[in-house]
């Protein structure tokens, strides 16, 4: 009885799946390799290390906008569901290379602005521009590609540990997937391993500590080498030792892209171009750590102990 149970709820969500909607793509605006002639922005047939976006316009013109990282949203309205709104006016730029940080409770839209960048939802009202493009007009493959996101829970498969970086670029040698291993500092306890690159592990990485796991992910992130990164509480299951190396080995990462910070441990976040302080939805301060701190609000009480993060 158990196990027929157990079939049914797991056939009744395979069946939801099936039943989802396809997910409409009006985009038009894709992503190339590029490069530099005469001053000017051409599309390559080879990866160049240069991306741009390919812009086709109604008169037959097409321009090249290059790919830099530089994210905008101007009043932005959004609730999952049409009369219940979870986030409120939210206007903000993020300048390429910059690192911008969300702080506050549980449910005050911090996740949320991060799944928008992505397109996983569509906003209600306002915009948000991608180097100066309504990410409407971006085809979300594309959107998603030039994106890089580390999560708090790690996805591995069975396979090699190799295998789990190469994820992040499947067609990369093995000499690009050690160096971005030892970008992430992840090199070290990899080469401690039975096989090394070559090690077997199974399920979600079964034997290798969450830290271990972490780093693995920030491997793939770095392999991939995404202009704009997300980091959604990265280090919140962490132990403080651990924390440190993967800190370090995401500020290695994180160096030279624009970089978006969700975090419950604010001692991650100090070095923010600038920080976002979230409730019900609404950026009640922002700033940089020395300006929030001297105002002595919420980030104040919050840094200090006095407000503790739900």
């Amino acid at each position: 009885m158990n196990s027929i149970v157990m079939a049914l709820a797991g056939a009744g969500r395979i069946f939801e799946l099936i039943d989802e909607e396809v997910e409409q793509d009006e985009g038009y605006v894709t992503l190339v390799n590029a490069k530099i002639e005469n001053g000017k922005i051409v599309e390559a047939n080879e990866r160049t290390g240069i991306w741009a976006w390919k812009h086709p316009h109604k008169d037959g013109r097409i321009t090249y906008t290059r790919l830099r990282g530089q994210v905008e949203f101007e009043n932005v309205q959004f609730g999952y569901e049409e009369n219940k709104r979870i986030l409120h006016d939210i206007t903000l730029t993020a300048k390429e290379g910059q690192k911008v940080s969300f702080v506050g409770a549980t449910g005050a839209g911090k996740t949320t602005i991060t799944n928008l960048i992505n397109r996983f939802y569509d906003i209600q009202e306002g915009k948000i521009r991608y180097d100066r493009i309504n990410i409407r007009k971006i085809k979300k493959d594309d959107l998603r590609r030039s994106l890089g996101m580390v999560l708090q829970d790690t996805s591995l498969f069975t396979g090699t540990i190799k295998d789990n970086i190469r994820y992040g670029k499947l067609n990369a040698t093995d000499e690009e997937v050690i160096e971005a291993a030892k970008l992430s500092n992840a090199d070290k306890f990899i080469r401690h391993l039975p096989h090394g690159y070559d090690t077997v592990i199974t399920g979600n990485g079964e034997g290798l500590s969450q830290g271990q796991r972490q780093l693995l992910s920030i491997a793939r992130a770095a392999l991939n080498n995404p202009p704009v990164l997300i980091l959604d509480e990265a280090t919140s299951s962490i132990d403080t030792r651990t924390e440190k190396i993967v800190q370090d080995g995401m500020d290695k990462l994180m160096k030279g892209r624009t970089v978006f910070v969700i975090a419950h441990r604010l001692s991650t976040i100090k070095n923010s171009d600038l920080i976002m302080v979230l409730d019900h939805g609404r950026i009640i301060e922002r700033g940089n750590h020395e300006e929030l701190i001297s105002k002595k609000g919420t980030y104040y009480g919050l840094y200090t102990g006095a407000i503790e993060i739900d």
